[in-house]
């Protein structure tokens, strides 16, 4: 390769670590997470300029999904749109639920469902990612937390994160959940919800 392709090269991966950097909130995980992108793309292109493990014709496996969260615990991939305004594309359909979470937390909720079905038991989902204008309707509905109620104030809660789902389950699914969702990564941190389940990775 000539060294204007290698520069044209470099040239690419800074625009990209600046296009991360200006999607994502300021902080110093984040700006840590966006270099360490940077510098893993810079290292995945070998002397031929082509990303590693790509064939001839670009096409290669797809990459797995980033698991950073900023200090927040936010996804560092969502961060940049807002809880409960994040756009479908940038979401994860669990199999072909029709539901969409967080690509990290879709991939373990469908391996988990899965798994439990090989072991008999039946897990629906009835929520996942929720937007903002479901959440404030929730809340209307439901009555927030703090009051009594079932609802995060709208722009706080795990669903419009993408990282919380509600599930549809029978005394065996509940059983089965909680002996094994945290192999998974979910945990049911709400104690008044028992079908209200969070990733957490």
């Amino acid at each position: 390769m000539s060294l204007d392709g290698i520069a044209s090269i470099n040239q690419r991966i800074s625009a990209i670590q600046a296009t991360i950097g200006s999607l994502a909130p300021a902080s110093t995980t984040t700006s840590a997470a966006s270099t360490q992108f940077a510098q893993a793309l810079a290292l995945a292109v070998d002397g031929t300029g082509t990303a590693s493990g790509a064939t001839a014709s670009g096409a290669g496996a797809a990459a797995p999904a980033s698991t950073a969260r900023n200090a927040d615990g936010v996804p560092v991939a969502l961060a940049g749109y807002g809880n409960g305004k994040i756009p479908a594309d940038a979401l994860h359909e669990v199999g072909t639920t029709g539901h969409r979470l967080w690509a990290p937390a879709a991939d373990a909720l469908e391996t988990l469902i899965a798994d439990a079905a090989r072991d008999g038991v039946t897990i629906g989902i009835t929520d996942s990612y929720r937007s903002y204008e479901a959440q404030v309707d929730v809340a209307a509905r439901k009555g927030l937390y703090s009051q009594g109620g079932l609802a995060a104030v709208p722009g706080t809660s795990d669903h419009g994160w993408g990282m919380a789902v509600d599930l549809r389950l029978d005394d065996a699914a509940q059983s089965w959940m909680r002996a094994n969702g945290g192999r998974y990564g979910f945990v049911e941190d709400t104690p008044r919800e028992p079908w209200h389940w969070a990733y957490e990775g």
